[in-house]
């Protein structure tokens, strides 16, 4: 089976990697401190620089999660002349199991869904990750055409 790192270049799947690697652990301190998040984003600059990306706060105080991760797709594609690399990290259930959903992108047009199934920590304990997968995703930022 061909693996998607097989057609990245090595700048890519850095990029990737290290998105992942920001926004994991990120999700895990959320679902520890709060039990849950709103979906949010991570970008990588054309600099090479990693920074978290939110929605716009204008959605009011408990905004719908669709409406919170249409906001960062939007402002994704808004700055996408400005990065390289792109994620988008939602709080959902798979196969009725909670799970953390980190959709990768990049402008090289590599696009993934990494799903880890969690089990909810007790009481302001971190979750317990389970086995991550990987699929590919759809293109929402730097998309051909």
């Amino acid at each position: 089976m061909t693996s998607w790192r097989d057609t990245a270049s090595a700048s890519a799947q850095e990029d990737l990697d290290g998105l992942l690697n920001l926004v994991l652990p990120l999700a895990q301190e959320l679902l520890g401190k709060n039990g849950r998040f709103y979906p949010f984003g991570a970008s990588v600059s054309n600099d090479g620089e990693a920074a978290v990306t939110a929605s716009d706060p204008s959605l009011g105080e408990h905004p719908r999660p669709e409406r919170v991760l249409a906001g960062v797709y939007d402002g994704a594609r808004a700055t996408a002349a400005d990065h390289r690399a792109a994620a988008f990290v939602t709080d959902v259930l798979v196969q009725g199991s909670d799970a953390v959903q980190v959709e990768l992108e990049h402008r090289d047009g590599i696009a993934l869904v990494v799903v880890v199934p969690y089990t909810p920590g007790t009481y302001k304990r971190y979750p317990t990750f389970g086995q991550m997968s990987v699929s590919p995703g759809e293109q929402r930022v730097w998309i051909d055409g």
